[in-house]
């Protein structure tokens, strides 16, 4: 079990910890609907520090990356960020990830922390262009701090503005007076934010400055479960649960982030079923009647015929009703399509519903 640099941190603050992509991990501190709601209404922090940085470097730095992303790199400027997937050849996702591009033939890649090694050998794998590659994740320390309170709470940080920052914007400066911290607004979350991105022997540092400027803004520590109950209720995919190696972007949703006018790992085939069209969707729903959606529960129809599985699912912190996301054929995949969850061997009837559940 690997340690991030704060883990002596939350253990003090008597944190329950879990064990999570390799990682011993913070999931939660008072309970997940408290934490769930200091992040929708206040601020909140997350020790993501497990998270993958890679950075690409040289020449031919965008062109390794738009050969193995869907989506199109080279359409970034400077001080950009864009969501993006690493397509495999079976019509599949590797994993997704963000690319930052920090300056010409200069990138940063955060991958999930389950596929760091996954993500590195790919890359690795297709770098026939001879970019520097630079893993840097044991390096790097990551804290999300989030909710609508995050800018007001940390300005007195950085001289970067924060209230002004571009969702899926990033800046580099000083933060809690250590220079060259990466700056992010790429939340998870729904409820605004940003990242943070410095060296580990700069953790304990920065995290007591954000939890004394944020004190007098209510900012409290948050686990993992949290982070999943508020990425739920906004729709957002959680990779090894929503999207892996047997999802095609296209099912998944994904299509905005899969570019064809430009050739990438498995484009023709992509393109073909695009043309094609899908013959099962990723699509959200919430129950009519009592009970939790669980990871894996199957989905039924009218008739208790299994039609699908249950990505993710939980009871909705924010709407107070169950709400989960699957694959179900096209045809039930219409908004207000009936379906059933079957819940120790009873079937609960659920709808279709429009995505994000949770709307601001």
């Amino acid at each position: 079990m690997k340690n991030t640099a704060l883990t002596a941190v939350h253990e003090k603050l008597g944190a329950k910890m879990v064990p999570f992509a390799g990682y011993n991990m913070p999931v939660q501190y008072e309970g997940v609907n408290i934490e769930h709601e200091t992040v929708r209404n206040g601020v909140g922090v997350f020790d993501v520090s497990h998270m993958g940085e890679f950075f690409l470097k040289g020449e031919h730095a965008l062109a390794l990356i738009q050969k193995v992303t869907s989506n199109d790199a080279s359409k970034l400027v400077d001080g950009k960020a864009q969501y993006s997937c690493l397509p495999n050849n079976e019509g599949g996702i590797v994993d997704d990830l963000i690319v930052y591009k920090i300056a010409d033939q200069h990138y940063m890649l955060v991958v999930n922390a389950s596929n760091i090694e996954k993500d590195w050998n790919w890359i690795a794998q297709h770098n026939d262009l001879g970019v520097e590659m630079i893993n840097a994740s044991e390096e790097y320390s990551l804290l999300a701090i989030q909710g609508p309170k995050a800018a007001e709470a940390m300005q007195s940080l950085t001289s970067i503005d924060l209230n002004n920052m571009g969702y899926y914007t990033f800046q580099i400066g000083e933060f809690a007076g250590i220079k060259d911290v990466i700056v992010s607004a790429t939340g998870y979350t729904g409820s605004g934010g940003f990242e943070i991105y410095f060296k580990n022997e700069d953790a304990e540092t920065v995290w007591n400055k954000v939890f004394e400027a944020g004190a007098a803004f209510g900012i409290k520590p948050i686990g993992l479960a949290a982070r999943d109950t508020l990425r739920l209720e906004m729709g957002f995919c959680l990779y090894g649960n929503d999207i892996n190696d047997t999802t095609s972007p296209l099912e998944a949703g994904l299509g905005w982030i899969t570019k064809f006018d430009k050739a990438f790992t498995n484009s023709e085939n992509l393109k073909k079923q695009k043309e094609a069209g899908v013959s099962r969707k990723l699509v959200g729903f919430e129950l009519i009647e009592r009970g939790i959606p669980r990871h894996d529960y199957e989905i039924v129809d009218a008739d208790g015929n299994v039609i699908g599985i249950v990505t993710s699912g939980t009871q909705s912190p924010s709407l107070g009703k169950a709400i989960g996301m699957g694959y179900v054929p096209t045809q039930f995949a219409t908004v207000d399509s009936e379906i059933y969850i079957r819940i120790r061997n009873k079937d609960i009837k659920a709808k279709v519903v429009k995505m994000p559940f949770y709307k601001k």
